[in-house]
């Protein structure tokens, strides 16, 4: 078989993305509405549109690709962190990628569209779990999963600074890319952060001691009599 074998909730997001592409070419400017419009969310609480954005597309190509990587990387990600965390990873990198543009242009009155946020978000995980593994570069060029993603992030990033005009939603991308780094570092939720202040004081009184142990011994070799 070629390629991983697909997952529940992966084959359930890519069933939803396809039914709301067929019903976005049934039904026309519905984009105003469930797409990400930053004017609306912030002007008249369009609060759902952080959440619907993901399942609309703009185009077969748009679709194509996402899917393909949702299916390709999604699917072990799936089967790393379980189905439930894995859903509300997808959402979390992918509603979070959506505010960060709200919060960029504020203002806004251009609708976005697509899934890209968390595919990013998807692709940085990924990226940090198995760092060394390889893909193949338009299905011919191996590379390193790490530095795939380091050459996306960067992208996103410049493109983000220099192509502010632009249909693409590079803050999207890159938003979908921080909000996944900082979910595996588990600094997004109240209880993970206070974990993760108590594992640093941790380490840092056992750093402490090492040197005060360290110390002491030093002292003891130097005046040792025998």
């Amino acid at each position: 078989m070629i390629g991983p074998r697909i997952t529940p909730r992966v084959k359930t997001l890519i069933i939803a993305c396809v039914a709301v592409f067929v019903l976005q070419m049934l039904a026309h400017r519905i984009e105003g509405i469930f797409g990400l419009v930053p004017a609306l969310v912030l002007g008249q609480f369009y609060l759902w549109q952080p959440f619907t954005y993901l399942f609309l597309h703009g185009g077969f190509g748009h679709i194509l690709i996402n899917m393909l990587i949702l299916w390709m990387f999604g699917s072990e990600m799936e089967r790393y962190l379980g189905s439930s965390r894995f859903l509300h990873f997808y959402f979390v990198t992918g509603v979070g990628a959506g505010l960060l543009s709200v919060a960029v242009d504020p203002f806004s009155p251009i609708p976005i569209i697509g899934a890209s946020g968390a595919i990013y978000g998807i692709l940085m995980a990924y990226g940090m779990l198995f760092p060394d593994r390889l893909v193949y570069l338009y299905f011919l060029i191996p590379i390193k999963v790490k530095y795939l993603v380091a050459i996306l992030g960067a992208i996103s990033f410049l493109s983000a600074i220099n192509s502010p005009g632009s249909n693409i939603a590079h803050v999207a991308h890159l938003g979908g890319m921080i909000f996944a780094f900082l979910y595996l570092k588990g600094w997004l939720f109240p209880s993970n952060l206070r974990q993760a202040y108590y594992r640093w004081r941790l380490n840092r009184l056992r750093r402490k001691f090492k040197v005060y142990e360290n110390e002491r011994r030093r002292r003891e070799d130097d005046f040792w009599i025998n």
